[in-house]
């Protein structure tokens, strides 16, 4: 589809909430009327696209909201839209508002539907990433990583005060449960004593010997990061196979949780989801389809959709070991 075809953009949000997504959909609102486009709102992501909820997004609609946590599209998963028929009827809402290209703010199973929609139906899709798992290839940061981050890093640090007070031993399990990023830079951050990630294997026994270290140099606490997917074992069945290898060690368990999710995005997510917004818009006019828009070496790039699910993006081997030198 030419540029001049496009004169109207649908924004739908989908998959798991990340802080971000309303600066996202406040950006791409805003660049497509500063471009005289018109922009739609799809509401609850392709299960609201299915059903015809969509509605006109004036640049008032997306005033106050870029602080906001969640999204105002509301998001859901759907399991019509993994069907032909679903796609069909999907396909004739946009058609029934002549929407002519879509963004799509998401993760992994947002830009597979994508990619199959786009290929089925030839309508243009750019992908926005957004997830606080930061997992997806193609772009150093996803909208809502940071924050995610700053959330469990300040649960952490709140922790670290009881944990030095009582002399314990905590496990903290973070999101992710096929991705150690959170994990990784969460630990980092808060000068965890271990980080158990998915990436990677870990023996219960060498994990107990860098634990019983700390207690003969008269280490009052420890902190345990361990990402929700960890092979080992979830933070409950790590720290149950640890604290029986581990002499006079009180050992508690803390899990994070959706808290994750929520809350006002941090500043580095405000700015990385509006680029990513405005540059979504942009791309769709220069005849980008079936691509995931991102950030590389604080450069805009785009990867193909399969590329973008597909291949795999695992933390850098040189920040595990700095984290493990580190921890020592």
């Amino acid at each position: 589809m030419s540029e001049h075809n496009i004169n109207r953009i649908g924004v739908l949000t989908s998959g798991g909430d990340a802080p971000g997504m309303n600066a996202a959909i406040r950006a791409v609102v805003r660049t497509a009327s500063f471009l005289d486009l018109h922009a739609y709102g799809i509401m609850r992501g392709y299960a609201g696209l299915i059903e015809g909820e969509i509605k006109r997004l004036e640049k008032s609609t997306v005033g106050n909201i870029i602080h906001r946590g969640g999204t105002i599209l509301k998001t859901a998963r759907s399991d019509a839209f993994r069907t032909k028929e679903g796609r069909q009827k999907a396909f004739d809402s946009l058609m029934a508002h002549d929407i002519d290209a879509l963004i799509v703010i998401g993760g992994d199973g947002t830009f597979t539907g994508a990619n199959v929609f786009a290929e089925e139906f030839n309508i243009p899709i750019i992908g926005v990433p957004g997830t606080i798992d930061n997992d997806l290839y193609g772009t150093d940061l996803t909208i809502g990583f940071d924050t995610a981050v700053n959330t469990a890093m300040e649960t952490v640090d709140r922790i670290r005060d009881t944990a030095d007070a009582h002399s314990r031993l905590f496990f903290i399990e973070v999101m992710g449960r096929h991705s150690g990023f959170i994990a990784l830079y969460t630990g980092i951050g808060s000068g965890a004593g271990s980080i158990m990630i998915p990436e990677k294997s870990y023996d219960i026994d060498s994990v107990a010997r860098t634990l019983r270290k700390g207690v003969r140099r008269q280490k009052l606490f420890n902190l345990i990061i361990v990402a929700e997917g960890n092979t080992t074992g979830n933070a409950f069945e790590v720290a149950n196979k640890v604290k029986d290898l581990v002499d006079n060690a009180e050992v508690k368990v803390s899990v994070i949780g959706h808290a994750q999710r929520g809350g006002a995005p941090t500043a580095m997510d405000r700015l990385l989801a509006s680029r990513l917004g405005y540059g979504a818009v942009n791309a769709l006019l220069e005849g980008q389809s079936r691509a995931m828009i991102g950030v590389l070496n604080n450069q805009i790039t785009f990867t193909p959709f399969i590329d973008a699910i597909s291949k795999p993006k695992v933390p850098n081997e040189d920040l595990i070991r700095m984290a493990e030198i580190l921890s020592l």
